[in-house]
Order: C-alpha cells, then sequence, then structure tokens
C-alpha cells in the first residue's frame, strides 16, 4: 500500500523520514528544570517506533519565566538536548528543540518574579498581573530566543521551533487581545516575532527553524482570526523553515488540545488557508489521532505537508511502524481524554497514556514486550478493561489464556458508557482489545463466571458493585443508579435527577445524554462548581457550557438528604436551609465499592490468585490497565515495580 504520511518531508536543508511529528508537549519528566533520562528514554521510544520528526517539550528562553514546576530552561538543557539528539538520531529520527517564553500566561508561583508581557492584561488563570515589558526586557527576551536556540543546535539538535502558539510571549506580541502597546512594538505587532525568528535563524544558520503559531485565537473582537492570521503567517514565514498552525489564546487555551467532545482533525482547514498564503511547507495540529485522517491530510485531501500526531503517539509508540508493516488496524488508538497526558495540574503527575501505562515511565516502569521465560495457564474472571488487558498482555507473552465474562459482551462499563453517550473514541479502545484477544487466540466465555473451571493462575477482574447509600430512600422512590441508566434501564415520566458527589464524568456525561432526548434534567453537586474533577482533563469549562446549553439546570453546594416518590429533598451546603424539589426519578452517580465475592471465594486455592482494577477498588481506566499489566508480570515473577511501588493483591495459595 503506498502511505504518502510515509514519504519524507523537507525541512529546509533537512529531511525527515516521514511526515509524521512528535510534537511539543508537558511531560514533568524533567529534573529540576533539566532534561533528565526519562526524558531520553520517551523520546528514544518513538524514534525507535519510526516517527521522523520529535520536537521536545519547550524550554524557556529566560530564567523568570518559570510556568510550571517541572518547565525546562534552555541554559540548564543542552546534557539532556545532546542525550536525546544521540539517542533519537540513532534510531533514524530528527530532533527539534522547542523554544519560548510562556510570557503573562505563566505563574510567579516557582520563580517569585514578576509575570513580563505585553501590556498588563491580568492572567486568566492565576489572576496575576504582569508587568508591562520594558525595552531592556523585551531585547533580553529577544537575546535569550537567540542564546537558546544556539545551545540547541551546538548540542547537536537539528534545529528549534519558535512557540508563538497559545501559552506564548510571542503571540502576546501578536494579537490585539494582549498588546495594547502605543509604541513601536505595538504600532506594529509583528516587529517582536519577527526580531525572535530574525535572532534564532543568525544563531543556527542553516538548521531548522520552525514556527508554532495560533491561527485563530477564538476570540474575533480583538485576537487573531483565520483571516487577519494569513497576512501574519506570510509576514513571519521569512526566516522559518515550516510553520505548525494551531489555535488557542489567553481565553481559549484548552482549545488547542481538546479532548474527545472536538471532532478530531479541526485545524485542517484552518491550516489549509495558512498553506496557501506561504512558500513553505505547513504542519497540522489539532487531534489527528487516526492515521487515515493523517493519511488523507498530506494525500488526498491536500491540507498539509505534516501532521502531528503527538497524543497518538503517546497512545501507541510504534504507530509509524506498525503502519509502515501493514498493520494499521493493530494501532493502539487514543481516546482523546486527556486524562493522563495533560498533566499541568495542582497534582504534578508525570504524563502517561490511559491506553498505555508505560508512556512516561520507559525508564521506571517493567515492559510487558517479550515472552515468558515458563508461559503458563491464565484464567481471567472478568472481561472489563482491566480482564481484557490483563489476558491480551498474557497471552502476547506466550501464556495460554482463559477469560471469563458473565455478560453478554466485552468491555464492561467502558463498552457500555461508550455505547450510552454517542462517545465512540471511548469504545475504539475496547474494540481494539477485542480485536487482539481474537488475533492472539484468547478463549473468551461470554456469559460464564468462570470461577468453578479455573486453571493455573487466577486473575480477578469483576467490576465493582454500588455503593453505600448514604441517604434515606423510601420504597416508593424510584432510585435508579448511573451505571443502570447507562446500560439502558427504563426510566420513568418525569425530571431526572442525577446526584453526583464526586464531580468526575460519569454524572456529567449522564446528565448530557438525557438531557439530549429531550428530557428536563437536574444535576446537583456538593462542589462549588459542576464537573469539579474535570479540571484535570481540560474540560471543566466546557463540560460547564455543554451543560447549560442543553439546558441542564445545575444545583451547585447541594446535599442530598432523602429521596421519596415523586421528590427528593435537597439542603444547602452552607446554610443548612432544606427545600424539596419534585423529580421521576432519581440517578445516583456516586461512589461504587468492589465486588470482593469472586476474589474471596479464590483466595484458599492452591496457586496464584491477582486481583486488579474495580474489583480492587474503584478504578480509572488507566490504573486498571496498568494494573493488569502488573498482574501478569506478577504472575510470571518480574518484578513488576513504578517508581518504587510493588505490585499488590498477590496471593499465593
Amino acid at each position: 500500500m503506498d502511505v504518502q504520511l510515509l514519504e519524507p518531508l523537507t525541512l529546509g536543508v533537512r529531511q525527515a523520514r516521514n511526515r509524521v511529528i512528535f510534537g511539543p508537549h508537558e511531560t514533568n519528566l524533567g529534573w529540576g528544570r533539566a532534561i533528565s533520562d526519562r526524558h531520553v528514554a520517551y523520546y528514544r521510544r518513538r524514534a525507535e517506533g519510526g516517527v521522523g520528526t520529535i520536537i521536545v517539550e519547550e524550554a524557556s528562553v529566560h530564567p523568570f519565566d518559570w510556568p510550571y514546576e517541572r518547565s525546562p530552561l534552555a541554559a540548564d538543557c543542552e546534557a539532556g538536548w545532546s542525550a536525546i539528539a544521540s539517542s533519537c538520531h540513532e534510531a533514524g529520527a530528527l530532533v527539534v528543540a522547542a523554544i519560548g517564553h510562556a510570557g503573562g500566561q505563566g505563574t510567579s508561583h516557582w520563580s517569585q518574579r514578576e509575570l513580563w508581557a505585553p501590556s498588563r492584561v491580568p492572567e486568566v488563570n492565576t489572576r496575576e498581573v504582569p508587568k508591562s515589558m520594558e525595552e531592556a526586557d523585551i531585547e533580553a527576551v529577544i537575546s535569550g530566543f537567540g542564546d537558546a536556540a544556539r545551545r540547541a543546535v551546538a548540542a547537536g539538535c537539528d534545529g528549534v521551533e519558535i512557540n508563538a502558539g497559545q501559552y506564548s510571549l510571542v503571540r502576546q506580541f501578536l494579537s490585539g487581545l494582549t498588546n495594547q502597546r502605543s509604541d513601536a512594538w505595538g504600532d506594529d505587532r509583528t516587529l517582536f516575532a519577527r526580531r525572535v525568528i530574525g535572532q534564532v535563524r543568525r544563531s543556527v544558520g542553516d538548521a531548522i527553524v520552525l514556527l508554532r503559531l495560533s491561527c485563530d485565537e477564538l476570540a474575533p473582537w480583538a485576537g487573531m482570526t483565520p483571516d487577519t492570521a494569513i497576512e501574519v503567517a506570510a509576514s513571519l514565514s521569512q526566516g522559518v523553515d515550516a510553520i505548525t498552525v494551531v489555535r488557542g489564546s489567553i481565553y481559549s487555551a484548552t482549545a488547542t488540545r481538546p479532548d474527545t467532545h472536538t471532532p478530531p482533525g479541526f485545524n485542517l482547514d484552518l491550516a489549509a488557508s495558512i498553506r496557501s498564503a506561504v512558500p513553505i511547507p505547513v504542519i497540522a495540529q489539532g487531534s489527528i489521532v487516526d492515521w487515515g485522517q493523517a493519511e488523507w491530510a498530506v494525500g488526498e485531501g491536500d491540507r498539509v505537508d505534516g501532521v502531528e500526531m503527538t497524543r497518538a503517539l503517546i497512545a501507541d509508540a510504534e504507530l509509524v511502524t506498525k503502519l509502515a508493516r501493514g498493520d494499521g488496524d493493530r494501532i493502539r488508538p487514543c481516546i482523546l481524554c486527556n486524562q493522563t497526558c495533560q498533566v499541568r495540574d495542582n497534582r504534578n503527575p508525570i504524563i502517561t497514556c490511559v491506553v498505555d501505562p508505560l508512556s512516561g515511565h520507559e525508564a521506571t516502569e517493567v515492559s510487558t514486550d517479550g515472552r515468558a521465560l515458563r508461559p503458563a495457564s491464565i484464567t481471567v474472571l472478568g472481561g472489563g478493561t482491566a480482564g481484557m488487558e490483563a489476558a491480551r498482555v498474557a497471552a502476547s507473552r506466550g501464556h495460554q489464556v482463559t477469560l471469563h465474562e458473565q455478560g453478554d459482551q466485552l468491555g464492561g462499563a467502558v463498552t457500555v458508557a461508550a455505547a450510552a453517550v454517542g462517545r465512540s473514541r471511548l469504545g475504539a479502545f475496547t474494540d481494539w482489545l477485542a480485536s487482539e484477544l481474537d488475533r492472539l487466540g484468547v478463549d473468551v466465555k461470554l456469559e460464564s463466571r468462570g470461577s468453578a473451571q479455573v486453571d493455573g493462575a487466577v486473575i480477578v477482574a469483576t467490576g465493582s458493585i454500588p455503593g453505600v447509600i448514604e441517604y434515606p430512600v423510601t420504597r416508593a422512590a424510584v432510585r435508579l443508579t448511573a451505571t443502570e441508566v447507562l446500560a439502558g434501564a427504563e426510566l420513568p415520566e418525569g425530571p431526572a435527577f442525577v446526584w453526583d458527589p464526586i464531580g468526575g464524568p460519569i454524572g456529567v456525561s449522564v446528565a448530557e445524554s438525557l438531557a439530549s432526548s429531550g428530557r428536563a434534567v437536574m444535576l446537583a453537586t456538593p462542589d462549588n462548581i459542576v464537573g469539579n474533577e474535570l479540571s484535570r482533563s481540560g474540560d471543566l469549562a466546557p463540560a460547564n457550557a455543554r451543560l447549560q446549553q442543553a439546558g441542564v439546570l445545575l444545583l451547585r453546594r447541594t446535599l442530598l438528604r432523602s429521596a421519596k416518590k415523586g421528590a427528593v429533598v435537597l439542603e444547602d451546603r452552607f446554610s443548612g436551609e432544606r427545600r424539596t424539589v419534585k423529580v421521576g426519578v432519581l440517578i445516583d452517580a456516586g461512589h461504587r465499592l468492589a465486588d470482593d465475592a469472586t476474589f474471596d471465594g479464590l483466595v484458599d486455592r492452591d496457586g496464584v490468585v491477582v486481583r486488579i482494577g474495580d474489583a480492587v477498588a474503584p478504578r480509572t481506566i488507566h490504573e486498571a490497565v496498568l494494573e493488569a499489566r502488573r498482574a501478569v508480570l506478577a504472575i510470571e515473577g518480574v518484578g513488576a515495580v513504578s517508581d518504587g511501588v510493588p505490585m499488590g493483591e498477590l496471593t499465593h495459595g
């Protein structure tokens, strides 16, 4: 098959082996502000997987710019850049160092310094008011770009990428949203960007210089629009070798990397309009996670010259290799959840992936690649995500695997939820797992508990059961769990009341789904904002907007005190005032508990019994997949540890 995505891409005087780019993104893999060995292992794995160009996590060009705790600083990155370049060149990939300055979109939390920006426009997230940069500040930053570029190329990188995207001082100078100056830097808003590009080009000679440019700030009253971006891009194209088109601004930073609610490839038309106006290659960014769409974009669609497939490569580091050998259908799908690959939050997590927990932990987690030294018989009880992944890994390592699922389909709660709320990307992962089980010859037995048929080692992945009800419910009340509703339970007439004490995606998804069918819906939470936990994936504000647009009545700071026929009793969390609200059905999206019965019944048998996923405690997809992998290795006696944390719940009878 002739795949144009695999054809070489010329970037200045260099040539990448294909048109797939691993774009710059925050990883939190650093030590201090330097690039670490964890970075090297992370990027090398993608290079070995066949990607053409790797753009390393952005490094700040000035020490006052410290936007997140482990944010690299160019002055501290030479050794790290050198290690990444050497390692990834050996595997055949080009290496480009991203350099930038967050400007007013940074924070003073770590630097204890004032923020620098073109004008005194308060930062949206931190509410900090930056200093309006003086001439000396501007010149220092321009000089910093040049120095950072020189260091990167001297360290062995093939070039640099200048960030003028969503979190960027360069974009802030280009935009009327943030550049309100009346001097030369405001009269010509492209001046700062042109000076930076010129300084970088002089510092690196004929090495690659890329520009990451926000071409739609989604704020047409003052920001960059698709129409104005054409002229700006044409002006800035002189001196750079390619432009990567992104969107987003100070008011819409999450728009650059949305979740599954935004269709993949959302920037392709925008990128095509820029491509028609510049004489250099244009690279697309924007949730392009399916190789078919990427191939269309560079081929038949003729939209762009190269494609960033960053999240897709976090989900499957071997994406390009699989595509090259004709195994495109075996590429592990990115589900666009942002749950573990978006790391800029107060937990300060290391980047990883829901569907591939080895990502980001290449230097610490034991890989499941390869074959077991002593293949064995393994029985997996439960065909949800955890059980399917355990069966897949065990079979891939040469074990004889039988999987028992008491229901009539695989995938558990994930498959049910995906079908109920129309999230095909979520279901794509369980579909992929099912396909792999079939390919590997796993003996799958549906509508089978299997606990009386176990042989050899046993992995218990039997899921969860409804949690304890913490409010009185009369017999006449109609109460359903969120799981029952997602599974298709019939609902009586009348308004639906969704009780969400967790603040995660389940309650929000149920409310959205019911409202879309025309039903009156109320969603209550004890928190100050609905969907509190969605802040980690960047969906907090978008989810609240979607709920209100769908007509869902949002009840914040609310406690559910009791339920009776046709009504619920609510209490204001702060004032203690109670009120009765008429409802047709109460839907509880609260906590669930591990189903202990199967594990307890097997714990005294001869052999090894391991439980994973929701059978241990309510788990996320990421935790379920990670525990599944560790369980197989633990059964083999391999040291399945991650960052020094041992695999738990292992019992030898």
